[in-house]
């Protein structure tokens, strides 16, 4: 199941049955395609019946809505992640540098590659045609992962 992408570096964390990506160089969602996604990733907030949660971050792909109690995940399962950073390298834009799909997502034969797609899917681009850019304050470790 291999979707190394050009570029990149992959790794895997220890027996913890995910697959992480680090993009290398980063890839660069110009305004206007950052402005596309952006919107369409709030239309398709986990709280509106859809399937992202996105924050200034981190970008989380789901199985399923949030039914919870109160708005909250309650048996949704979390797919894979897109860290990203806003208004980098320009204003504006958005830099994807690392892509994580869960045990749950590699289970169900997801793939960086896919997801990064899924994110995308308003602009039609794939992750390989966008720009790409070496960010030297890009973060070299997960500030989510203990």
């Amino acid at each position: 199941m291999s979707d190394s992408l050009p570029n990149s570096v992959t790794a895997h964390p220890v027996d913890s049955g995910e697959h992480s990506e680090i993009i290398r160089p980063a890839a660069v969602l110009e305004s206007r395609v950052a402005a596309r996604v952006l919107t369409w990733l709030r239309e398709s907030d986990v709280s509106l019946d859809g399937v992202w949660n996105a924050s200034a971050s981190l970008w989380q792909r789901y199985d399923r809505p949030w039914d919870g109690p109160g708005g909250t995940r309650g048996t949704s399962s979390l797919i894979g992640s897109l860290a990203v950073m806003y208004d980098a390298p320009n204003r504006y834009e958005v830099t994807i540098y690392k892509v994580t799909i869960t045990p749950l997502g590699v289970a169900a034969n997801w793939t960086v590659k896919r997801l990064c797609e899924d994110a995308l899917a308003p602009t039609g681009l794939t992750l390989a045609m966008l720009p790409r850019a070496n960010l030297a304050n890009a973060p070299l470790v997960d500030p989510f992962r203990r």
